[in-house]
């Protein structure tokens, strides 16, 4: 039960010669499979340049601050 009949093993060379096999649909499938992934990983190292690259330091400013009589004004309609 552990080992492979002498069906298991030609099913598996027709599948492997379909794959890998001469010039045929499948083999030209697999070839345009492999130009995509190579392109794949070529985009995902360019990213990665992309954002190793230091950004410019931005700065933050803090809001202005209101003048005293507007807070005096607005504490005494509150109460």
């Amino acid at each position: 039960m552990g080992s492979l009949s002498v069906w298991h093993w030609l099913i598996f060379l027709v599948v492997a010669l379909l794959m890998f096999g001469g010039s045929g649909k499948i083999s030209s499938i697999m070839g345009d499979v492999a130009k995509g992934i190579k392109s794949f990983k070529k985009g995902m190292s360019e990213d990665d340049d992309e954002t190793a690259k230091p950004a410019a330091p931005k700065s933050i400013d803090p809001p202005a601050a209101k003048p005293a009589e507007t807070i005096s004004q607005q504490g005494s309609k509150t109460s």
